[in-house]
């Protein structure tokens, strides 16, 4: 069943899920953002995926053979470029958008026999440091293609599991150090110019597991294998190296004028080793006081340990507090067991492979984590290679379990605990090889008689021998029957005292086990009992253990059979050959003997089956062909006879077809009869199908026009509506302008009655107030008079022009109700028609223009000649008023004859208003002529407007009535 893997995008602000990425068949274990942020590569073993982050949407998919393999694929930082890294070692380039290969970096050379793993790219994406497992580092450059550097690190790096430059701000992205961590935990960071190791962060106790540089380069955090996070300070860690240089400057000081003794003087020591910031007491310069004592020795210098421990001091502790601070634990037995960190012999042994015996370790011992079990094979197999009595021994497995599952991490300390375990608290274990150590198992059993004479003899009683309940405990060294932490506080003790603990343990764990050991009875109760594990406190085993080891007499004591601990050598490790070795190498020769001669029994079963194989493969193609032969001379007889039945069938046959062929003919003159008839028939259809289609083709042309005309006749209605509204909107219009028109004439007859009656009335008054006026101005008041009259002319006149204005009004309705006729009758001579409507429609406008200007001009002209009949009336009605002012003295009578000044004055002041008046009537009528030019104008201007909508009507004839 295939199972599809797929990444989840979790938005960081409102964690909510965005999208799952399916696609990868195997576990993702490298991810690249572009720098964009739109693409992302995942990586997995077998397959590469870009994507776009915009859609979530996979682009494009890498695939490559399974024997290759993918180690990582990453965008360079500052461009569009993708570097592709495989497990052949070949590295390749490729355009990010195009997806096309730009360059293949060059094959490392053969010398440096090193496989790719980790990889890290400088900022501004120009140099690729790649690493693996070896202590080499190679550095390309990118823009040249080729391998410019190898660094070489110390012997103690192995293998690299991790590369990164550190950022620094000042040097635009050209990265100069590298942040190397390896196999034993501890992080280096190097110069790649220089190649000087600046500073170091983490030990061999705190190992880092894995690492990660802050952007800026400012702090570093790291997961150490305990599980604790660190985060380090980078400026701190520089400190040291970027200090200024001591000063030029020198103060030579006096000597001291008091001398101390020698045996008062005191020299500080400073450490120079490189700091290591992992733990807090190691950041410290470690300073020491030395005294000079020349008198007083070493003492018990086998109590000092390599790290500065006392064995003593930390036994005291332990019978303290029962057991190892767990912090300090893997620090304290490291120490207590001396181990010297042989890396390069220890290497050596790894380099030799997976030993013989331990190539099918997992059907034996299955486990379920592989790293797991990959580290208890390479730590078997190193120490089959260092001995060969461990390829045979069984129980070796069992007896490193424990240790590599508490060192896994680090391998070389894991096999020198296993190995410094067997020389010494396995001493004599394989002197009765392939047997169990029927010596040590003897010490027990007369310790634990010495002790526990009811136990032992109820051992024998049930047939339990030291075989089954001291060994079981030995071989697995008590992994069986404890758990972790109880394990652990254990070996705290077996590791702080002399190898002849571990065996009082066993029967200490006897001894305290005996109230549910006396109630078993049967031999599978024991076997359970000494491979489960059991309610037992630890810690009570233990204190029996030290009771033991202190009660127990010289002469059965297991420490005088057994020597005192001796640590593993440096450099190289010692020869293991305690052991019957003819035993071992017999075993190893019958075991090859055996395995040759099971070759060549198998080589010699392989050639028999294979000409076994061979006989019954000749003797089935010999059945096979007499079967087949057997079948051809059946199959031959059975065809002849199949001939001769066809032959007859055939002459049967050959009749029956002639009479067939008769009856054929027949029936091809009736078919060729029938297909005429039914030709002839078709074209009659055919004829009237024809026929029926005109008839439908008329039917349709007529109903087309019939529809044609009942529309035209539904337009006509309409247009004859929409004359019919036009129509009684002129009228509306005509009977609106005449009662406008009939409201301004009685306006102005009421006006000019109310006139007159002043008139009249101002004129009685005249005559009744002056009866004796001079007959000149009798006859002026006769000019007014007839000058109103001559007014009342005027206004019968406008009248009459008013009446013909009308009655042309009504003739133009007439007008247009013939047109209107002419247009139902006749819509070709619409155009015509509407043309000489609009002229005669202009013309009387242009008249009812002319005549209502000259009606205005009139009317202002009568004003002038009533304001100036009024001011004569009012002057004349004012000199009535007061005639002393008119009376003439007797000697002034020729004066008065000839012409009276002051009527004189008067007749000057009405003929200076008479000019006056003709002055404005000259400017009024040039005034008119420019008002009748421009009415002409407008008029021209709007018969064009009329005479260009007529013609677009007559265009589109459904909008005339618009």
């Amino acid at each position: 069943m295939e199972i599809s893997m797929f990444l989840t995008c979790v938005e960081t602000v409102t964690k909510e899920l965005v999208s799952w990425m399916r696609g990868h068949e195997s576990s993702v274990f490298s991810i690249s953002v572009h720098g964009s942020g739109r693409y992302a590569i995942t990586t997995s073993s077998d397959t590469a995926q870009l994507w776009d982050l915009d859609t979530f949407q996979r682009k494009r998919k890498l695939n490559i053979l399974q024997s290759v393999g993918i180690q990582k694929v990453f965008f360079l930082p500052l461009s569009n470029t993708i570097l592709s890294c495989f497990k052949d070692n070949s590295i390749f380039a490729w355009e990010c958008d195009t997806l096309v290969c730009k360059y293949q970096l060059p094959a490392p050379p053969e010398s440096s026999n090193i496989l790719y793993k980790v990889f890290a790219v400088t900022r501004d994406g120009r140099i690729l440091a790649a690493g693996g497992k070896s202590n080499h580092i190679h550095l390309w450059c990118l823009e040249a293609k080729q391998l410019f550097r190898i660094i070489q690190m110390p012997t103690k790096v192995r293998a690299i599991r991790h590369l990164e430059f550190l950022p620094d701000s000042f040097d635009a992205g050209s990265n100069q150090v590298l942040g190397v961590l390896s196999q034993d935990g501890i992080m280096r960071f190097i110069n790649i110019q220089t190649c000087k190791l600046l500073f170091e962060i983490g030990s061999l106790d705190d190992g880092i597991s894995s690492s990660v540089i802050s952007p800026h380069g400012r702090y570093i955090a790291s997961i150490m294998e305990n599980g604790s996070l660190n985060i380090y300070s980078v400026q701190t860690l520089t400190k040291e190296i970027n200090k200024p240089p001591p000063p030029l400057v020198k103060v030579i000081e006096d000597l001291p004028k008091k001398k101390g003794n020698s045996g008062d003087l005191k020299v500080k020591v400073t450490s120079g080793r490189v700091r290591r910031p992992a733990r807090s007491r190691e950041s410290k310069i470690q300073t020491r006081i030395l005294k000079q004592d020349l008198t007083c020795g070493f003492e018990k210098k086998e109590n000092e340990l390599s790290d500065g421990l006392n064995k003593k001091r930390l036994q005291i502790l332990l019978k303290g507090y029962g057991e190892f601070p767990t912090k300090y634990r893997m620090f304290i037995w490291r120490s207590l067991l001396q181990l010297p960190e042989n890396q390069t012999a220890f290497s050596n042994l790894i380099d030799k492979g997976i030993h013989v015996a331990f190539l099918n370790l997992q059907k034996k011992y299955p486990i379920k984590s592989r790293k797991l079990l990959r580290v208890l094979q390479r730590t078997l197999s190193a120490l089959a290679h260092w001995s060969a009595i461990f390829s045979d021994t069984p129980y070796l497995p069992l007896l490193a379990f424990p240790f590599v599952k508490l060192f896994q991490n680090n391998q070389l300390i894991c096999f020198e605990v296993v190995a410094t375990l067997i020389i010494n608290w396995c001493q004599h274990w394989f002197e009765y090889f392939p047997n169990p150590p029927i010596n040590i198992l003897s010490m027990i059993e007369n310790v634990l008689a010495f002790h526990d004479k009811e136990l032992l003899q109820h051992f024998i009683n049930h047939d339990v021998t030291s075989q089954l309940y001291a060994w079981p405990l030995l071989e697995t060294v008590f992994s069986e029957v404890l758990t972790r932490e109880e394990w652990l506080k254990l070996f705290d003790n077996v590791f702080s005292n002399h190898p002849s603990f571990l065996l009082m343990t066993v029967v200490a764990y006897n001894i305290c086990s005996r109230a549910p050991l006396l109630n078993c009875k049967r031999k599978d109760d024991f076997e359970y009992f000494f491979h489960h594990r059991n309610n037992l406190d630890i810690s009570a085993v233990i204190r029996e253990a030290y009771r033991l080891l202190d009660t127990t007499p010289a002469d059965i004591h297991p420490d005088s059979m057994l020597d005192a601990f001796v640590a593993l050598t440096k450099g190289q490790y010692p020869v293991f050959n305690q052991y019957p070795k003819f035993i071992v190498d017999y075993q190893t020769q019958e075991r090859e003997r055996i395995r040759n001669d099971e070759l060549d029994y198998l080589r010699e079963r392989q050639a028999v089956e294979e000409m076994q194989a061979e006989v019954d493969q000749q003797r089935v193609e010999d059945e096979a062909w007499y079967q087949k032969q057997e079948l051809l001379r059946r199959a031959e007889e059975t065809r002849r006879e199949i001939l001769l039945q066809e032959e007859e069938k055939m002459i049967q046959q050959r009749q029956r077809l002639a009479a067939v062929r008769r009856e054929l003919k027949v029936k091809e003159m009736h078919l060729q009869d029938a297909a005429r008839r039914r030709l002839l028939q078709l074209q009659q259809d055919q004829r009237e199908m024809e026929l029926r289609r005109l008839d439908d083709e008329i039917e349709r042309k007529v109903h087309m026009r019939d529809r044609e005309i009942a529309a035209t006749a539904k337009d006509l209605e309409m247009r004859h509506l929409e004359l019919e509204s036009q129509k009684r909107l002129y009228e509306k219009n005509l009977s609106r302008n005449q009662e406008a028109v009939a409201k301004e004439m009685k306006e102005n007859a009421d006006a000019y009655r109310q006139k007159v009656d002043v008139e009249e009335h101002m004129f009685h008054r005249l005559i009744g107030t002056d009866q004796t006026q001079n007959q000149k101005i009798h006859k002026l008041i006769e000019e007014n008079l007839a000058k109103a009259e001559q007014a009342c002319l005027n206004t019968d006149w406008r009248i009459q022009a008013l009446h013909k204005q009308r009655c042309s009004d009504l003739h133009r309705n007439e007008c247009y109700q013939e047109i209107a006729k002419l247009l139902r009758k006749n819509r070709k001579k619409e155009i015509e028609v509407l043309n000489a409507m609009m002229e005669g429609e202009a013309k009387k406008w242009e008249e009812a223009e002319e005549k209502d200007f000259h009606l205005k001009s009139e009317k202002k002209t009568a004003a002038l000649s009533d304001a100036s009949r009024r001011w004569f009336l009012e002057k004349e009605i004012h000199d009535a008023q007061h005639p002393c002012d008119k009376v003439v003295p007797k000697g002034r009578d020729e004066e008065f004859a000839s012409g009276c000044l002051p009527r004189a004055s008067q007749l000057n002041d009405i003929s200076e208003m008479e000019s006056l008046t003709q002055i404005s009537l000259n400017q009024r009528k040039m005034h008119w002529d420019a008002m009748e030019q421009d009415l002409m104008e407008r008029v021209r201007n709007l018969r064009q407007r009329l005479v260009t909508q007529a013609q677009n009507r007559c265009q589109t004839p459904h909008l005339l009535a618009t």
